[in-house]
């Protein structure tokens, strides 16, 4: 069975949601925030939240754990030097995501922002 087994549907295979969810959560914690699709922005939630919970204890196995999740060591680096610590009395919920008014011209796809919060 099925059960709780739900990923967000974002029209790809296995391989190139797991690329797109890596590469979207690298920008979201070199830039702080991206735009981009509501259906990526709700797939790509938990996986940056739990990334900042590995980052708000520096030990060798957290970073190792984090470099094997992002393959970026410049995000790693700012994970655990700036985004894991302006968290660490904050239980959950580092991220937001809000939605826009309007569609991406050409599919008019639904659009939103997921930013850190400050």
């Amino acid at each position: 069975m099925r059960h709780g087994k739900i990923k967000h549907r974002i029209g790809t295979c296995a391989a190139h949601r797991k690329s797109l969810l890596r590469n979207l959560a690298v920008e979201v914690i070199d830039h702080g925030q991206i735009k981009t699709t509501f259906t990526k922005c709700q797939a790509i939630r938990p996986y940056v939240e739990k990334l900042i919970t590995i980052g708000k204890n520096d030990t060798v196995a957290n970073r190792r754990l984090a470099a094997s999740k992002l393959n970026n060591k410049a995000a790693v680096q700012k994970l655990f030097a700036e985004v894991g610590p302006k968290f660490k009395e904050r239980n959950g919920g580092y991220t937001r995501i809000m939605k826009l008014a309007d569609g991406r011209v050409g599919d008019n796809a639904k659009m939103a922002y997921i930013a850190l919060v400050d």
